[in-house]
C-alpha cells in the first residue's frame, strides 16, 4: 500500500506529465469542477474551460513546453509543487528554462480545488528576448 507522500509523489509526477502532454484538457483533469488556478496574482481561472484555455496559451507560446516536478510537499490538504519549465519560445525561438511554483488546496481524493502559481516573468522576458 502506497503511504500518503509516495501517492503524492505520484500526483505531482502525473502533473507534470500532463503539462508536457500538449493536451491541455489532461491538466484541467487534475482540478474539481469548480478548481481554478491563478498565475503571480493574476485573475483566476476557475472551471475546467477556463483552466483549459489558461494551459493553451501556455502551450502556444512554448509549444515543446516541458515541466519537471523539482519537488513535491504537503500538509493536510495543502501542497507546494516545485517545477522547472524548459522549452521554446512560439515567437523567438529562444530556448527558456524557467524555475516557479504552484500553491494547492486538495480536497480529500486528491484533486486540485485551487492552485497559485509563481514564475520570474522578468527572468521569461530576459530569455526571450536574448541575443
Amino acid at each position: 500500500m502506497a503511504t500518503r507522500h509516495d501517492t503524492l509523489q505520484i500526483l505531482a509526477s502525473e502533473y507534470a506529465s500532463a503539462w508536457s502532454s500538449g493536451d491541455p484538457a489532461a491538466v484541467a483533469a487534475f482540478y474539481t469542477a469548480d478548481g481554478q488556478i491563478s498565475v503571480n496574482q493574476g485573475e483566476a481561472q476557475v472551471g475546467p474551460q477556463a483552466i483549459t484555455e489558461l494551459v493553451a496559451s501556455y502551450h502556444a507560446e512554448i509549444p515543446d513546453l516541458e515541466i519537471r516536478c523539482d519537488l513535491m510537499r504537503a500538509t493536510g490538504q495543502h501542497a507546494v509543487f516545485v517545477w522547472t519549465l524548459e522549452g521554446h519560445h512560439a515567437g523567438s525561438e529562444k530556448h527558456v528554462v524557467i524555475a516557479g511554483w504552484e500553491e494547492w488546496e486538495l480536497e480529500q481524493d486528491l484533486k486540485i480545488r485551487a492552485s497559485q502559481g509563481w514564475f520570474d516573468t522578468e527572468d521569461f522576458q530576459r530569455q526571450i528576448n536574448a541575443g
